[in-house]
């Protein structure tokens, strides 16, 4: 008996290891890179969007006593530089809304990945996505890690892809 056309057969559940030549596996890739393409563009559009907002706002505000983050605790943290005397009052206020539209994009973009994971909750892993995928934050990459094995590796972009900006321009 000829060996070579027979295969013993798979036991149930054991799933057999198959490889698809990479032409069956390229109009996948091609989709799915465009769908990832498409993610990314929407993404970006809704930072454009979010940026042109906070620019009016700021340029609206009149009023400089109402602060979502407490002045007090902001001032404090400043005193905590040893190489800082004083503080002007007009400090702490503009550090209040840094630190507002630093924690709004910093949300923005974790929600944008717990979204391409079909999630409603945003999670720590999402903060910790978008901070990888984001080169502005790296300075925070060691304060909070990414939890292996929790999702997928993160891509930081796609080659020959949008290339993801600091700051955005918002003509006058």
């Amino acid at each position: 008996m000829d060996q070579q056309n027979h295969s013993t057969p798979q036991a149930m559940g054991v799933a057999a290891s198959v490889t698809y030549p990479a032409a069956a596996a390229a109009p996948y890739q091609a989709a799915y890179q465009h769908l990832y393409h498409q993610q990314q563009q929407q993404q970006q559009q809704q930072l454009q969007i979010f940026w042109a907002d906070q620019y009016r706002e700021i340029e609206q505000t009149t009023d400089f006593k109402n602060h979502n983050l407490p002045l007090a605790r902001i001032k404090k943290i400043m005193k905590a530089d040893e190489d800082v005397r004083m503080i002007a009052a007009e400090a702490p206020v503009v550090f209040a809304r840094a630190c507002e539209m630093f924690i709004l994009e910093l949300t923005h973009r974790g929600w944008a990945h717990a979204e391409e994971n079909k999630r409603r909750t945003l999670q720590k892993n999402d903060i910790a996505a978008a901070i990888t995928r984001t080169d502005v934050f790296d300075f925070l990459v060691d304060i909070v890690p990414r939890e292996e094995g929790r999702d997928e590796a993160v891509p930081r972009a796609i080659p020959g892809g949008p290339v993801d900006p600091l700051y955005y321009y918002v003509p006058q």
